[in-house]
């Protein structure tokens, strides 16, 4: 018989007392649940979440961001792509803003939309902006393959997916980001499996469950993973087991690596990491945008004041950041942790604004 969240809040305080515990939930989706389901509010004050680069808006750079402008300011150029893109800043404008002043910028719930799109449009160049990480990324790569049975030379995309693992190992090199242990992305891991996070219980020394986006399943993995902490242990666990494998799904992992190839990628505020990109393979250079019209990834820069590059590894929560629920709300929003539905300010924002945002923390300059 299953817990009950009262009793696994139990289980987690009994494994904090005494001890202060820092588990970094990978996912935005996790992000919001804990809020929304009142998660946070059973925790302990020895035990602190704090929100990782699990929302793909979030950590896609600010160089990348100009490039999507670059190219829907072309008149030849239709831009595709999901629906929190088009509201993140870039250095001069936003997807939106270009759109108001007649860029071709269209919206779309899946990548096989863009097909569609370039088959009725065979004058302009479609351009799909392909973000996210292992989740979304096989739907790209079955897009790209149809496009090419399809013989459509009007249709690129963008690349910006990103693999996690190489993400996860990049904030345990950095000493300035304290982890005791990971709640790992359901999504991702659905296609990844459980096996994948063994080299960082197994060398960086830090627990690693696997949960979903239920309040008992979310309350069982941070459990999980405060025994572990609790006891000096460090191992991969699973309290998804209703959807994710240790296998994962290794058709959508082989659709993956028969289009793209780890490449290193530019992540905002991380950096460049090795391998952590996907990149087309050669034989599919004719589909890639930066190829096509000849761009140049530039230096990543950041909004004047804006810290959304710290919250996403953990350095800080929302209400740190001087432009929080202040100059940068999700009306009017000044970095992208606040566009997204996943992004970590705009969980803030929305659930806890006035709450332990107010009373935990302090601005900071």
């Amino acid at each position: 018989m299953s817990q009950t969240p009262k009793q696994l809040a139990a289980d987690i305080a009994a494994a904090c007392e005494g001890r202060k515990i820092r588990i970094m939930e990978i996912c935005g989706t996790h992000t919001v649940s804990l809020f929304r389901t009142g998660a946070r509010s059973m925790l302990p004050e020895g035990l602190k979440l704090v929100s990782g680069p699990g929302c793909p808006v979030c950590v896609t750079s600010q160089a990348w961001i100009d490039l999507a402008c670059d190219l829907a300011a072309r008149d030849e150029v239709t831009i595709v792509t999901y629906g929190d893109m088009v509201r993140v800043p870039g250095t001069a404008a936003s997807l939106e803003t270009l759109r108001a002043r007649g860029a071709d910028v269209r919206i779309v719930y899946s990548a096989r939309d863009a097909l569609a799109i370039a088959r009725e449009t065979p004058g302009r160049q479609v351009v799909f902006l392909a973000v996210g990480f292992e989740t979304t990324a096989p739907a790209t790569a079955a897009t790209v393959l149809a496009a090419r049975a399809a013989g459509l030379e009007n249709f690129t995309i963008l690349p910006g997916h990103k693999f996690v693992m190489p993400a996860m190992a990049a904030l345990l090199a950095d000493p300035d980001i304290p982890i005791d242990g990971f709640l790992c992305p359901g999504h991702v891991s659905v296609v990844l499996g459980t096996g994948a996070y063994e080299p960082i219980a197994r060398d960086y020394h830090r627990p690693c469950v696997v949960a979903g986006f239920e309040l008992e399943n979310m309350l069982a993995g941070i459990a999980a993973i405060a025994a572990q902490v609790a006891a000096g242990a460090a191992r991969v666990e699973n309290v998804y087991t209703a959807v994710v494998r240790p296998e994962g799904n290794p058709a959508a992992r082989a659709l993956i690596e028969k289009v793209f190839q780890p490449g290193d990628d530019l992540w905002r505020a991380l950096g460049n990491i090795p391998a952590s990109g996907m990149a087309l393979r050669d034989e599919f250079g004719d589909v890639d945008a930066m190829a096509r019209f000849n761009l140049t990834m530039g230096s990543d820069v950041h909004p004047p004041g804006c810290r959304c590059g710290e919250v996403i590894q953990g350095k800080l929560t929302p209400a740190e950041c001087r432009l929080f629920a202040t100059t940068c709300t999700p009306q009017r929003p000044v970095g992208p942790c606040m566009v997204s539905s996943e992004g970590t300010c705009a969980a803030w924002f929305r659930y806890n604004r006035r709450g332990q945002a107010a009373s935990q923390s302090r601005p900071t300059p």
